[in-house]
């Protein structure tokens, strides 16, 4: 398989482009960051200079007017998200798109269609998912070495002040399509996801405790598995020790994960169960080390496109998670247990993550 040099561009160049900027260049020649785009013509000239980008532009369609580019980092504001990736999509361009990728299930299949259309692809920024601790423990579950999942916690707890949502996109359903579920605990319980397998029914609620928000600040999910492991998930932004936390109990030994932002193979512990004491030395004589992040996931997308293949992750992959959370607010907001797949297109939690609205919108409303 040969290797390519791939043109890409990055739009949005607030503070999350600098961490694709830096993927980028940590590609060396497997890619080339040619150009910045912003509708803030002056950031994305700031941004150009600072990285070495030859070229500025006000907006994604003078980019792709005048550019020849591959690869386009998405890196706006999430309303903007689906947009500008079926505007890529479009012009066969593979987009790489920061989380969420959309604001509801109904974006995300329009996404899906486009994508059919296209010679290109859409990849959803996971990067949990690629660290080596996590394809470290994928490969031992699925060889069989820590016996069957039996329970799983996955605990996001993070503190956003006042402050934070003060900028004016932040904390409103229009614009970022939830609160911590949607915009902090995604990349925790995404990784969940992708250890344990297909979520099958979600018990939830979520509240509004402290944050001057439309959105919820902190939520909770119990989870059945088809494989029948049961977890729990918390999602906040009212937590002042901050901590986001996974831990597996299987059969044979506990795997636990404590980090913050993200993880090396040093915030990995093993506890084995009794009689399975070298399943710690088994996972210790795996040498690779690759934190996560989006080096590491930026590398698996040139892999793909190498080999002619859909990134990851790739759209299909996305809506398992899209549709978790989409079941985690219609379980909260109407008080029933919600089974994978019954969130139909005519649903109003398809179309919206708050579907027929929150609680204290309608304490608001009266």
């Amino acid at each position: 398989m040969s290797q390519r040099s791939y043109r890409t561009a990055i739009v949005g160049t607030g503070a999350i482009a600098t961490a694709h900027a830096r993927a980028v260049r940590a590609a060396t020649d497997r890619a080339d960051l040619v150009a910045a785009v912003d509708i803030d013509v002056d950031r994305a000239r700031a941004f150009a200079e600072t990285w070495g980008v030859p070229r500025s532009f006000a907006s994604l369609s003078e980019l792709l007017l005048e550019e020849k580019v591959d690869v386009v980092h998405i890196c706006t504001p999430p309303q903007q998200h689906a947009g500008l990736a079926i505007e890529c999509l479009a012009a066969g361009v593979t987009a790489v798109v920061e989380k969420p990728p959309t604001l509801s299930l109904a974006e995300l299949d329009e996404l899906v269609a486009a994508e059919s259309r296209s010679t290109a692809h859409m990849a959803t920024i996971f990067q949990h998912r690629f660290g080596s601790g996590a394809v470290r423990l994928r490969r031992m579950a699925a060889e069989g070495e820590l016996g069957r999942p039996l329970l799983a916690t996955c605990d996001t707890q993070w503190y956003r002040d006042e402050a934070y949502f003060a900028v004016p996109w932040r904390g409103k359903w229009e614009n970022e399509g939830g609160g911590p579920t949607m915009g902090h605990g995604i990349h925790q319980f995404d990784l969940l996801l992708s250890v344990l397998g297909p979520w099958e029914e979600v018990t939830a609620v979520a509240a509004r405790r402290a944050r001057p928000t439309e959105t919820e600040d902190v939520s909770m999910a119990l989870v059945t598995f088809e494989s029948g492991v049961v977890a729990s998930v918390v999602n906040s932004v009212v937590s002042p020790r901050e901590t986001s936390v996974l831990r597996f109990d299987y059969e044979n030994a506990t795997v636990e994960l404590e980090h913050l932002y993200g993880y090396t193979d040093k915030n990995w512990t093993v506890t084995p169960a009794p009689g399975h004491d070298g399943l710690v030395d088994r996972w210790a004589a795996d040498t690779v080390s690759v934190p996560s992040g989006h080096d590491a996931q930026l590398a698996a997308v040139y892999d793909a496109l190498d080999a002619g293949e859909a990134p990851p992750v790739t759209l299909a992959e996305t809506r398992r998670t899209m549709e978790f959370v989409a079941a985690l607010y219609a379980s909260a907001f109407t008080g029933e247990r919600v089974r994978c797949g019954q969130i139909g297109a005519d649903s109003p939690f398809a179309k919206r993550m708050d579907g027929t609205g929150t609680p204290w919108g309608k304490v608001t409303a009266q």
